[in-house]
């Protein structure tokens, strides 16, 4: 870093649940919030984006009645310190739609599709921090050499407040849980 360079003062401190309620729609995309730091994340490939764009259309598609599928919005994890993540699909009850921020209670299952540099997060941090929220199903999407996503499902185990493996899908996801759904993803 230069002395030319000015870092903004969010970028080394931590914030607050305040501060960060205050910024702009605009600052917060491409941000996630861990133990109140900012953790700027690149933007996603042309390939990532679709994949979490077709699951979601899949999800809300076929999602039973009273759910909803999206992406791009924060998950508030906990409040102090304060830890937003940004799932690339979440699947949360329709009448929670207008509450910011979502909150663990209102969702049933994110998704998050690994990415360079994202692999450790995905895998290990983000299974362990939303199991610890109780959001009840998990699925990791990991990209394959001949263009077929690996789709790896887990189900919360409450009692243990960690996740179980459940099924790996390659090429077409088709499960009961949480609901009905079968989706061909290959070759994206």
């Amino acid at each position: 870093m230069t002395a030319d360079m000015i870092v903004p003062e969010w970028m080394h401190t931590p914030i607050t649940t305040a501060q960060y309620d205050s910024w702009p729609a605009e600052q917060c995309r491409g941000v996630e919030i861990v133990d109140g730091m900012v953790v700027v994340s690149p933007s996603a490939s042309k390939r990532h984006s679709r994949l979490a764009r077709l699951l979601a259309n899949a999800l809300d598609a076929t999602a039973s009645r009273g759910w909803n599928a999206d992406t791009d919005f924060d998950v508030r994890l906990q409040d102090v310190p304060l830890t937003n993540r940004r799932p690339d699909v979440v699947v949360y009850r329709a009448d929670t739609i207008d509450i910011t921020p979502t909150r663990p209670e209102h969702v049933l299952l994110v998704v998050e599709v690994v990415s360079p540099g994202s692999e450790t997060t995905d895998r290990i941090v983000k299974t362990e921090q939303y199991a610890k929220a109780g959001i009840a199903f998990y699925w990791r999407v990991e990209h394959t050499a001949n263009g077929v996503p690996l789709v790896y499902t887990y189900l919360l185990d409450p009692a243990a407040g960690v996740y179980r493996d459940g099924e790996v899908f390659t090429d077409v996801v088709k499960t009961s849980v949480p609901f009905p759904l079968e989706i061909s993803l290959s070759p994206i």
